[in-house]
This record gives C-alpha cells, structure tokens and sequence, in this order.
C-alpha cells in the first residue's frame, strides 16, 4: 500500500460521521486523510484561493457556486447525504415543547435566550423566523457564532432557559458534553442541507483523492454517516 497524504476541505455539520470512517479508509488503503473542517462561507473564500485542497466536501450550493468560477474536478462527485435542523438545550434543563410548529414558535418565544450560527443553519432560520412571523420578537434575545461549536458551548454553559439550533450531526456528538438533544425541527418547517464531496482537477493525488471520494459512497461508510445523523 502507497502512504499518499490526502487532503480536504470539509463542512463541519458532517465532521461527527467523517470522524468514523477515517480509520477504516486508512486501513484499507494505507492513505492518509488530512481534514479541515470550516462552515460553508468561509469554504467558499478558501476555494477563491490559490490552494485548494484535494477534496472538497461542502452544501450543494457552495460546489455548485465553485463551478461558476473553476471547474472542481474531473471525478467523481458522491453524495455524503442530507442534514437536518435540531433543537438542542443543556441537558437537566426544561425540555421545549416542539412537536408541532405552533408548539415550535411559543417554545420559542417563552424561551430567554435563543442561539444558532452564521452559517446555513442559521441563514435559513433567519427566513424560517421571518415567516412564521416571530423575527422582530426574538431579535433581543438571539445570540449568534460563526459556528455551531460556539453554539453548542454558549447553552452547555447556561444557566436559564436557552434554547440552541444546530445541524443534528453535531448535536448527536456532543450529547455527552451536558447537552441534550431536544429533536428535530417539526417536518413541515424542516430544512435539509444536502453535502457531496468531489475531488479538485488540481489535486496532485488526484487517483488517491477519488478512491476516497468513492469510499464515501461504500455500504461501510454509509452505516457510520447514518449512525451520526447524515440520512
């Protein structure tokens, strides 16, 4: 087996399922996998940059806004899977009532502090609150980070009731960090972002990049994305 190091740019909300299957890729194939994980804007200013990594894995839309400028590759591109929105609250605290979107928006609404992301997760809430009608009532107790860590840590460090939003891969993995996750959005109020992986034409391992790619797609890899949350 070859020892090529392998790089990639990825989306922290699918950090959780790639952690699990970093292991058994390098086993397989004695390659080794560098990541770094970044949200979807800041991804987006590094593919802009000289230095791209040798795999991408990013929302649709980040790859698809990449094509405009520089075709990414010439591989394969493999779906990693879809993510969704979760509520989360620091574990011992009063769980939110959410089983329906009237329950969602008064959970909402009752609560004393609410905090999510800059990313995508938080640009569609922003348009979700705007239309449920509740925007300018949660404007003074929104907090916001630029990543879902910072959320996360913001409600395990509560002491009231605060209520976070964030991708559910990422409130899965930190369940045992005194969080607790509450469940998903209700389905008709639900957003999916859906995450593919692709190899960058510059990649000088470019054979070694796209066997990586493919196993992404393999029925082991797919068992520990589903594991972590990644449908």
């Amino acid at each position: 087996m070859s020892n090529t190091k392998i790089t990639v740019l990825s989306a922290g909300a699918v950090e959780p399922g790639l952690a699990k299957i970093i292991d058994p890729f390098r086993r397989e194939t004695g390659h080794d996998v560098k990541i770094a994980f970044a949200t979807a804007p800041a991804i987006l200013e590094r593919l802009a940059g000289a230095n791209i990594s040798d795999v991408v894995i990013a929302p649709l839309g980040v790859l698809r806004e990449w094509e405009k400028t520089r075709k990414p590759a010439s591989g394969d591109q493999v779906t990693v899977g879809r993510i969704g929105v979760g509520i989360v609250v620091r574990d011992g605290a009063l769980l939110p009532k959410i089983a329906t979107v009237s329950e969602f928006k008064q959970s909402l609404l009752s609560s004393e502090w609410l905090v999510y992301n800059q990313a995508s997760t938080g640009i569609y809430l922003e348009g979700l609150f705007e239309r449920l009608g509740i925007a300018a009532q949660l404007k003074s107790k929104t907090t916001r980070y630029p990543d879902a860590g910072a959320v996360l840590n913001h409600v395990s460090k509560g002491n009231g009731n605060e209520i976070g939003l964030a991708a559910l891969t990422v409130i899965i993995e930190s369940e045992r960090n005194g969080l607790k996750l509450v469940g998903p959005l209700p389905p008709e109020i639900q957003n999916y972002t859906s995450y593919a992986a692709v190899v960058s034409r510059d990649s000088r391992v470019f054979d070694a990049a796209q066997e990586f790619v493919r196993y992404l797609a393999s029925p082991e890899a797919k068992k520990a994305l589903s594991a972590a949350g990644i449908e």
